[in-house]
């Protein structure tokens, strides 16, 4: 399609012509493992974001969250993560079905650093894997399970050029809620206070039906 953008850049070698080149300790932090670090890291993460596309390259991000650890290290290569409850629209899972690889972003609360993975991805029913959520959440229909390509540290600017975790800066943020979004994309002739509460107690019941001994 046309670019509905001017002067675009088609090449890499435009790009470059941009930016300075990165330097051999920036390029020497991309490893293909999970160390030690790594995995207190992912094992201490109670929400990622996880990246797809479809055979087509359309992309999609997803966000994943739930109580530490709830991404499992299965060894110096793998991880698996949950597929928790969610809209049912399996944006994600259909991506990987046609396009095996993913992204992810490891956020710890209050820190600026963030872990990033990339991998090949595959969408598994193992019982092996699915039981080792047996002592925090309910079983799991699959998980989604990832060979680590690259693995690293990503700096904290983004983070706080945007005062991520500056909370007396989040009094500053003026924005319509969910809600208000939904009512206005879908022209719903309904106040959003009635699509607030059903939201909230959707999410109540789901997260509760999560939950061991629920």
């Amino acid at each position: 399609m046309d670019a509905p953008f001017a002067h675009t850049l088609a090449a890499e070698s435009e790009l470059r012509e941009l930016y300075r080149e990165p330097s051999a300790t920036v390029r020497a932090k991309k490893v293909a493992r999970i160390d030690d670090s790594a995995r207190s890291f992912i094992e201490a993460s109670p929400f990622c974001l996880l990246a797809t596309a479809d055979a087509d390259g359309h992309s999609d991000v997803s966000p994943r969250g739930g109580p530490p650890g709830f991404v499992k290290v299965l060894d110096d290569t793998r991880i698996a993560i949950p597929d928790l409850s969610g809209n049912n629209l399996l944006d994600s899972l259909t991506n990987i079905v046609a396009n095996p690889n993913a992204g992810l972003l490891f956020v710890l609360p209050g820190r600026d650093e963030t872990l990033r993975m990339e991998g090949a991805a595959w969408l598994t029913t193992d019982p092996a894997i699915l039981e080792r959520w047996d002592d925090t959440l309910r079983r799991p229909k699959l998980a989604v399970g990832i060979a680590v390509r690259t693995l690293y540290i990503h700096c904290a600017k983004s983070f706080r050029r945007g005062r991520v975790w500056d909370t007396p800066s989040w009094t500053e943020l003026s924005a319509p809620d969910a809600c208000d979004v939904l009512v206005d994309q879908m022209g719903l002739d309904v106040d959003a206070s009635v699509i607030r509460d059903a939201l909230e107690d959707g999410y109540m019941r789901d997260l509760a039906a999560e939950r061991l001994g629920s």
